[in-house]
C-alpha cells in the first residue's frame, strides 16, 4: 500500500502533508509532517500540483487560501474540528459590532469563512506577537478561550474571549498533571496554549507542537511530559531517540485526527476525491487576515 501510494504520488505530481497528530503510518508516508499552517506555507513553495492534506478540514481549507492554483485533497472529508465548528462567520460578525467593530483576531484553527470576517490570524506559536501587533487597546479573540486567556496573561491588552476550546486539550486537568508528574518525577511538563489555565501554571514550557519538538532538542533534559494530543508522542520520539516521552493523560486523543488511513489516502490520490475547495470571495478576505500574520 505504501508502494503504491507514494508512485501516485509521483505520477499525479503530488506532494502529501502530514499534522503532527496523524498515524505514525501516516506521518511516515508523508513529503512533510509538521503544524498545519507551517505544512501549508511549505507546500506553497513547491511545483505540486495536487496538495493531499492529512489533516482535518480547516487546514485543507488553509491549504487552499494560500494555494489557489492547486488542487487541495483530504483523503477523510468527514475529519473535522469541534473547536473550528464552535464559530461561525455570522455569529462572529455580530459579536464584533456589539464590542464596536474592535480587530478580530482568528487561531488558524477556523474555517475559511471565520477567517474572512477576521482581521488577522494567529497561531499557537506567535499569537502573543500577533496580540501586540495590534494598534488597539481591546481585541476579541476567536475561537479559542484558552489560547485568548494564555495571550491575555502576555500583554496589557484587553481581550475579549470566545467561549470555544479544544475538547481534547480542554479536559486535560491539573490533577492529570499531578499523577504523571508523581509517575515520572524527573520529567519536564510540556503544555500546549489549548490547555486550560490551571494547567499551563504547572508547565515547565508552553509550546506548539513543533515548538515542542525544538524544545525537546534543545533541552538538557532527557524526558518529558507533554500536555498535547497523544499523536505528537511519535514524530517527537522519532527526532529525538534518545530521550523518552509520556502523555500526561491517556484521554488525550482526538478521533478525527485518527481518521485518515493508507487506504483512504490511496483512493484519494487514485481516483482525486475528497477535493477541498473555498469560494474565491471568501479566499481573498481570508488571505489578507492570514498574510497580515505571516508578514509579522
Amino acid at each position: 500500500m505504501k508502494e503504491k501510494i507514494r508512485q501516485l504520488a509521483k505520477e499525479k505530481n503530488a506532494i502529501i502533508l502530514a499534522h503532527n497528530y496523524q498515524p505514525p503510518e501516516i506521518q511516515d508516508i508523508a513529503d512533510l509532517c509538521g503544524d498545519s499552517l507551517e505544512l501549508s506555507i511549505k507546500a506553497a513553495r513547491t511545483d505540486a500540483q495536487i496538495i493531499v492534506f492529512c489533516g482535518v478540514h480547516f487546514m485543507a481549507e488553509t491549504a487552499c487560501i494560500l494555494c489557489p492554483e492547486k488542487t487541495v485533497l483530504l483523503p477523510a472529508p468527514d475529519a473535522g474540528c469541534p473547536m473550528a465548528d464552535m464559530v461561525d462567520p455570522q455569529a462572529l460578525s455580530r459579536r464584533k459590532q456589539e464590542l464596536g467593530n474592535i480587530p478580530v483576531i482568528t487561531y488558524v484553527n477556523s474555517s475559511a469563512a471565520v477567517k474572512a470576517v477576521s482581521d488577522i490570524c494567529c497561531t499557537s506559536a506567535n499569537v502573543i506577537k500577533v496580540v501586540n501587533s495590534i494598534d488597539a487597546q481591546q481585541v476579541l479573540m476567536t475561537p479559542d478561550k484558552n489560547l485568548a486567556r494564555y495571550a491575555a496573561a502576555h500583554t496589557d491588552k484587553q481581550i475579549h474571549l470566545w467561549e470555544g476550546y479544544c475538547p481534547f486539550h480542554n479536559t486535560l486537568t491539573a490533577q492529570d498533571v499531578k499523577k504523571a508528574r508523581q509517575e515520572h518525577p524527573d520529567a519536564l511538563f510540556i503544555a500546549h496554549p489549548e490547555c486550560p489555565p490551571q494547567v499551563l501554571e504547572l508547565a515547565d514550557s508552553i509550546q506548539s507542537t513543533s515548538g515542542m519538538i525544538q524544545f525537546a532538542g534543545e533541552s538538557t533534559h532527557t524526558s518529558f511530559i507533554l500536555g498535547t494530543e497523544n499523536g505528537l508522542l511519535y514524530p517527537i520520539s522519532k527526532a529525538h531517540p534518545d530521550k523518552t516521552f509520556y502523555a500526561a493523560s491517556e484521554k488525550m486523543l482526538c478521533p478525527d485526527m485518527k481518521k485518515i488511513t493508507l487506504e483512504n489516502l490511496a483512493d484519494s490520490l487514485e481516483n482525486l476525491t475528497g477535493q477541498v475547495t473555498v469560494p474565491e470571495d471568501i479566499r481573498i478576505k481570508a488571505l489578507g487576515a492570514v498574510q497580515k500574520m505571516i508578514a509579522l
